[in-house]
């Protein structure tokens, strides 16, 4: 019935279309040839010719005799024989105009579906329940093992850690911040396709990756128990999300193409201006008490040379989203292109899928203009001396 309805509303409005384009053709001459515009005031109802709109594919071409049958037709002709031309064509325009407005091939129904298609396709929010929401038990217990292994990796989970870092050094907030890769929006996306090691991972194989690339350490067992700790406390984190939807502040925000190529010596400029006070001149971070609290950028207890962040549209993504520190978005795009450039610039230590030759493992694993791996910056190899 509502397609019966819509079909007989479109035909309708075509026909007004029809009929209203052609009033605002003819409306000149109905005020300038006032003559040309009479006729009989029969027309339309006793000749035997129906009135246009009738026959809707009609090949002859609409006339002002047509047009008298249509009462306000008649009545702007009638008055065009008194007045001025203005005058005359006013009402015919401010009709035409205001009922070409509706001939258009969008209805407001199909605006409506617009608006709804958009806000469908539009990330949902989402906010993880606060820390003081943690139960008591040993779900809790679980729960808070899990933050203690993400806020200090290295100290908790030391069997599995090759360098300095800690997860939240590339997961702010205790993996909470949203554009910071949170752990809310990333554990209900698992499992999925990955092509770093082509095939479907779990969200702890998603784990072990991060400990085998950005702590430069080894893969943890996936029934070990520092691997169940943190799928804890990200399931906890994630509860009340919605399963495989991508939440509005997953991952890292994309930043837009830069207007300049990244350029190693403007990133050594934003570096020094934005980033040196905490991470060091030399980008190898700040300690208290053996503890960094800063963290390397490169160097050997960096992340190696298979980690995402060695990547620059991951690198200045997380940069323009996140830093400097609590001042994320202040830089702009081509500073965050620039000091990504710089900093992935330097060696780190080898990715561990290394085969034996630079220019193999590049081929293999890095063949992407994002990837400086087995590129010359400076006259120098990079990866052909890593930090060890």
């Amino acid at each position: 019935m509502a397609a019966r309805q819509m079909g007989s509303t479109n035909v309708r409005l075509e026909r007004m279309c029809v009929l209203v384009a052609s009033w605002i053709g003819v409306s000149s001459s109905l005020s300038t040839n006032a003559a040309a515009a009479r006729v009989p005031a029969n027309r339309g109802k006793d000749d035997g010719q129906p009135p246009y709109g009738a026959y809707p594919h009609r090949s002859r071409k609409l006339d002002a005799r047509d047009l008298a049958t249509v009462p306000m037709v008649r009545r702007a002709t009638a008055a065009g024989r008194k007045q001025t031309t203005m005058s005359t064509r006013l009402p015919v325009l401010l009709l035409a105009t205001l009922a070409l407005g509706a001939c258009t091939d969008h209805t407001p129904m199909d605006a409506h579906a617009a608006e709804a298609s958009a806000a469908a396709t539009k990330a949902p929010a989402f906010a993880p329940p606060p820390e003081s929401a943690i139960p008591e038990g040993p779900y809790g217990d679980m729960v808070r093992l899990g933050r203690e292994i993400f806020m200090h990796t290295r100290k908790a989970a030391p069997a599995y850690v090759g360098n300095g870092l800690a997860c939240v050094n590339c997961h702010l907030d205790a993996g909470r911040l949203a554009d910071s890769a949170p752990l809310w929006a990333a554990y209900g996306m698992y499992p999925q396709y990955r092509k770093k090691n082509h095939h479907v991972n779990s969200y702890g194989e998603r784990l072990q990756g991060c400990f085998m690339y950005s702590m430069n350490g080894k893969a943890p067992p996936l029934g070990d128990k520092v691997i169940l700790a943190l799928e804890t406390y990200s399931s906890w984190m994630a509860q009340g999300a919605p399963h495989g939807v991508k939440l509005e502040g997953a991952g890292y925000p994309k930043v837009s193409s830069p207007a300049k190529k990244p350029d190693y010596a403007r990133g050594q400029a934003v570096f020094a201006r934005d980033c040196a006070l905490c991470h060091g001149a030399d980008g190898q971070g700040q300690k208290v008490a053996g503890d960094y609290v800063f963290p390397p950028l490169w160097g050997p207890d960096s992340f190696n040379w298979g980690a995402g962040m060695h990547e620059l549209d991951k690198a200045s993504a997380f940069i323009k989203a996140n830093m400097p520190l609590s001042r994320g978005g202040s830089l702009s795009d081509q500073d965050a292109w620039d000091v990504a450039i710089f900093m992935d610039a330097h060696e780190r230590p080898q990715d561990p899928r290394y085969k034996g030759d630079v220019a193999a493992t590049r081929k293999a694993f890095h063949d992407t203009p994002m990837s400086l791996y087995g590129q010359r910056v400076n006259g120098h190899l990079l990866g052909s001396e890593p930090a060890h």
